[in-house]
């Protein structure tokens, strides 16, 4: 007689494959990145009405919908990639007050909504196997020593996406290649949980591990650390909320994965659209 078990997950993933982390694999998305990355501000030139600041307010909401609906870690990335490259290549024009008070009382229709995908996919000429920071983490840290040092792998993991993901609101990040911001990423979330101090190691070490993987120059890796660092101090100076007591020293990231903060309420979610502040720490974000 035959025992049957059922293997499926929630989010019904792919069970990991090593013969995916193999150089060849890395190697690969290491070409094709640039064919998705946003080396040019178009802001100044094919956008004429829209500006950064309606680009944070559009990530901010995807960002919610991507939380309220459980999404996979890659989703958010890969939206505002499809969105960053639309906004590139089309001029749009900002909707009427008048219309979205319409919408907002009748919702639109399907057709309109076949329309404007249909519009976003062809100015993408079809293309949306686009190359995301996501793409790089578990390369990275599969060559990397982590888990030899007492450091769980799946918390660096989920701290450099939780990180890749407050990127990719900013629109600064999109002059980085996404190998660029995963491996900034990766040294920002185990700088916070104590890495060097466990593994006696430096921060050039580390630059030259990162390096040797996927031969990105230590400058480009480590200017784009020191910008993910100044994003969540600058969100930790001009929030109102105190971040708790880490568990490493010196470290905003040292926190066990199971502390989340809970879904805010109506009223706190006013709030954070007013003072236009993104989270303190990886504990504010709640995927």
């Amino acid at each position: 007689m035959m025992d049957l078990f059922c293997c499926e997950t929630p989010e019904n993933r792919a069970y990991p494959d090593k013969v995916l982390l193999t150089k060849r694999v890395l190697v690969n998305i290491l070409k094709i990145e640039e064919r998705y990355a946003l080396l040019s501000n178009c802001f100044p030139t094919v956008q004429t009405e829209v500006t950064v600041q309606m680009r944070k307010i559009v990530a901010d909401w995807m960002m919610e919908v991507c939380e309220e609906q459980s999404c996979q870690d890659e989703v958010f990335p890969l939206a505002m990639n499809f969105m960053d490259r639309f906004l590139r290549v089309c001029c749009i024009r900002p909707l009427p007050a008048q219309t979205l008070v319409f919408y907002t009382d009748h919702s639109i229709t399907i057709e309109q909504l076949r329309k404007w995908e249909i519009l976003v996919l062809s100015k993408l000429k079809w293309d949306v196997a686009a190359v995301t920071p996501q793409d790089f983490l578990r390369h990275i840290l599969w060559r990397l020593p982590v888990e030899s040092v007492g450091i769980n792998y799946d918390i660096v993991n989920s701290h450099a996406k939780t990180l890749i993901s407050l990127c990719a609101r900013e629109f600064e990040f999109t002059r980085y290649l996404p190998s660029m911001i995963a491996c900034g990423s990766v040294v920002s979330a185990l700088c916070g949980l104590g890495w060097m101090a466990k593994s006696g190691r430096n921060l050039t070490d580390l630059l030259k591990m990162l390096h040797e993987i996927t031969s990105i120059e230590q400058e480009f890796i480590y200017e784009c650390f020191k910008q993910i660092e100044n994003m969540v101090s600058q969100s930790a100076s001009s929030s109102n909320c105190v971040p708790c007591a880490p568990e490493t020293d010196n470290s905003l990231y040292g926190l066990r994965p199971d502390e989340f903060t809970p879904p805010p309420s109506a009223s706190d979610k006013l709030q954070e659209q007013e003072s236009a502040g993104t989270p303190t720490d990886v504990r504010d974000v709640h995927f």
